[in-house]
């Protein structure tokens, strides 16, 4: 096993090929699963694959804190976002989807478009 340095002589911190890591860490994604984020804790080992071009942190789930919740006001704010990304700066529409960036009019608005 090439990745193999469980004391972190080689790569500087512990490292383990990918699917060998010791139970307890997790990754970024694998603690968001779980609803939790690392809460300002270091890194303490890490995980390698594809010639050592990927690379993935490992995080103690033990030391992980629980997800912060957004406020209402933050959820509110989403929203409105989310609403002005689905009006049409042509038509003033709202329409069931986000204005293409591309075109910046809605499907109906643009030249050759939806027919």
């Amino acid at each position: 096993m090439v990745f193999y340095d469980p004391t972190g002589e080689r790569y500087g911190i512990p490292t383990y090929p990918y699917r060998f890591a010791p139970d307890g860490l997790a990754t970024r994604r694998q603690l968001h699963a779980q609803n939790l984020r690392p809460g300002g804790q270091s890194v303490v080992a890490q995980l390698m694959w594809r010639r050592g071009k990927r690379v993935a942190y490992l995080y103690r789930i033990d030391l992980a804190v629980p997800k912060r919740t957004a406020t209402p006001a933050q959820l509110a704010a989403l929203e409105r976002a989310n609403r002005a990304k689905r009006v049409c700066p042509a038509c003033t529409q709202l329409k069931p989807y986000q204005i293409p960036r591309r075109t910046g009019a809605c499907l109906d608005c643009t030249p050759g478009g939806a027919s």
